[in-house]
């Protein structure tokens, strides 16, 4: 018959044993079981959380394509006040995407007879050099993703060598050094997919949004050219010399004289 003694006594004794009990490694303790290597893809970890942290705050619409400039710069072409939206381009305070492209742009109109046929393709290279840059800002994201699996590969083919060195050593498998060498082997690998996969798929989300605001930018700048060229803004060429410049045509000459009539003999 259980008496409430006995329910007591082996309460006591469950909770006894839970206190004694091994509470197991910490999440500290795992990472440094990593080693060299782990300790190398935490500062990838960090690295590339900076990297995220920077590329959200650059790229997005109000760093690439801020609507005051947007309405602004749709102003003063309007008005037709080239200069005026030229040097806003150029002002370091309105620097972004889209100054840097429309100032490529309104430079080569006024530097150039034909300025209204010619902006399009001034827009054009500028544009695609300022996407390129983009893309190369989050190389390094990418760059990060691709490296951490192998490193974790890396740490894998470390902790196998030692646990195979450690059971060559002796006739007798020393286990503490055969499972933390195991451990090795597990965790750099673990570690390397954690960091990897979000690298990879951010690295992936930042391209897609370059693309998505590079053709929002190409729409904006191609409406605002639009203001130059209906404004009949076309820059005449130079004149050619005229005849007079080149000289008296034949027929503009001076009549040679003509000898005296001779009179009778």
């Amino acid at each position: 018959m259980i008496t409430p003694a006995t329910m007591t006594s082996t309460a006591s004794l469950i909770l006894a044993q839970a206190r004694d009990a091994d509470p197991g490694p910490s999440w500290w303790n795992t990472i440094q079981s990593g080693g060299i290597v782990g300790y190398i893809i935490i500062g990838l970890s960090t690295v590339a959380l900076a990297l995220v942290i920077m590329h959200l705050v650059q790229i997005r619409r109000a760093a690439l394509l801020p609507s005051e400039q947007v309405e602004t710069l749709d102003r003063l072409l309007s008005e037709g006040k080239v200069a005026q939206a030229l040097e806003y381009c150029y002002d370091p305070e309105s620097d972004s995407y889209l100054t840097r492209i429309m100032g490529a742009g309104l430079t080569r109109y006024q530097r150039s007879a034909f300025g209204a046929f010619e902006i399009k393709n001034a827009i054009e290279e500028a544009g695609e050099d300022q996407t390129a840059r983009l893309y190369r800002s989050t190389d390094a994201l990418g760059v990060i993703g691709s490296i951490s699996p192998l490193l974790g590969l890396l740490g894998t083919v470390l902790g196998m060598v030692g646990a195979f060195e450690s059971l060559s050593r002796t006739a007798s498998p020393n286990h503490e050094a055969l499972a933390a060498n195991i451990s090795l082997a597990l965790v750099t690998t673990l570690m390397g997919l954690i960091l990897a996969i979000p690298c990879i798929s951010l690295h992936r989300y930042f391209s897609n949004r370059i693309d998505a605001f590079a053709s929002e930018a190409s729409r904006e700048v191609e409406r605002l050219a639009l203001h130059l060229e209906s404004t009949g803004a076309v820059r005449p060429a130079p004149p050619r010399p005229g005849p007079a410049a080149r000289g008296p045509s034949p027929s503009s000459a001076a009549p040679a004289a003509t000898p005296p009539a001779k009179g009778p003999s």
